[in-house]
């Protein structure tokens, strides 16, 4: 068997208050395609206007966000019932990135699964605002 072209892939949304988002977010990202970590598939901006409209821009130059040199491999990928699903989440005045990243870290755990004959059921994610919260807890229930 062929080791997998490519790992797992994540869709996030990341909101931001006012019609910008924060370019901290995407240095962090970038740093990640750095360091072999992710990669981008896709990347879009949504901006909410006040009145509720929706503003999508069109091209996601990866430098001009603060990604440096990462390279956007798939534009387009999130379909337009993804985009509009997501969107719906953005308040008005808003703005937010979605974001679709493969986690190239995963390329050889998958193919070892598929090697073993083992087949991924299911896979859930705990956000790390809940994980950081649940362990703070434990950690004041030790002392």
């Amino acid at each position: 068997m062929n080791p997998f072209s490519y790992g797992p892939a994540e869709v996030y949304l990341v909101g931001f208050p006012g019609a910008v988002p924060d370019a901290r977010s995407f240095e962090a990202l970038g740093e990640l395609v750095s360091a072999g970590t992710m990669r981008v598939l896709d990347l879009l901006i949504i901006t909410r206007d006040p009145d509720g409209s929706i503003v999508i821009a069109p091209a996601v130059d990866p430098r001009a966000v603060g990604l440096g040199a990462a390279e956007i491999v798939a534009p387009g990928l999130a379909g337009d019932e993804d985009i509009e699903e997501l969107a719906a989440h953005v308040a008005p005045g808003a703005s937010a990135a979605i974001v679709v990243v493969e986690l190239t870290y995963a390329i050889g755990l998958a193919t070892r699964f598929r090697e073993a004959d083992g087949e991924l059921l299911r896979t859930e994610r705990i956000p790390a605002p809940v994980v950081n919260a649940l362990m703070e807890t434990l950690e004041q229930e030790e002392d």
